[in-house]
């Protein structure tokens, strides 16, 4: 319908993630109670490839939830998708900077 995915499998990959997004209840996700995206349609948060993240980037600025997002997401490896204000390309370089970060100060 939004032509989001070139093949079948990218798809029922994002289907699952939304689906487990909505559903998952336990203690530790209950701050998807507060999410602004829950409030809109979840498809604007899964653009073509090269399609623009303005609108969900824009909600997710005024998000009260934003950290808790940008952890689930980097917790559980979600690779599709804008989390926590952030793409999947966004959240690999911040993951990235982190490890980075936190040899640095290992050392």
């Amino acid at each position: 319908m939004w032509g989001l995915f070139e093949n079948t499998s990218d798809t029922q990959d994002v289907t699952k993630i939304i689906k487990a997004f909505f559903t998952e209840q336990d203690t530790a996700s209950q701050w998807r109670e507060y999410a602004l995206c829950s409030q809109t349609n979840p498809m604007a948060f899964f653009p073509d490839k090269g399609g623009s993240t303005k609108d969900a980037k824009n909600v997710c600025t005024n998000c009260v939830v934003k950290a808790e997002c940008l952890e689930y997401a980097l917790t559980n490896d979600i690779r599709f998708g804008i989390w926590g204000g952030k793409s999947e390309r966004e959240r690999r370089r911040f993951k990235k900077e982190e490890e980075a970060a936190n040899i640095g100060v290992a050392s």
